[in-house]
């Protein structure tokens, strides 16, 4: 799950500088860490909502998912229809 997530991510915010082993799945997505605005929140939302069948409500309710991608990835796998 977690290096499939990594390849979506790379792919849906056009990160070709990285790899998947470049991304630490316990380092923050925002500032520090992936660096990650709220811009690229947006599209992390469309990205769960279109491969995952997850729809958040909020940006406030994205924000504790969002973390890092280990909390990203336990929350898809416990919510997701697709």
């Amino acid at each position: 799950m977690i290096l499939e997530l990594k390849e979506r991510i790379i792919d849906v915010l056009n990160l070709e500088e990285l790899t998947p082993e470049d991304i630490d799945a316990e380092a923050p997505l925002f500032g520090e860490g992936l660096g990650l605005d709220s811009i690229d929140a947006l599209e992390l939302i469309v990205l769960m909502e279109k491969y995952y069948g997850i729809r958040l409500a909020t940006a406030s309710e994205a924000k504790p998912i969002f973390r890092n991608l280990a909390t990203m990835a336990a929350y898809i796998a416990e919510h997701r229809t697709k």
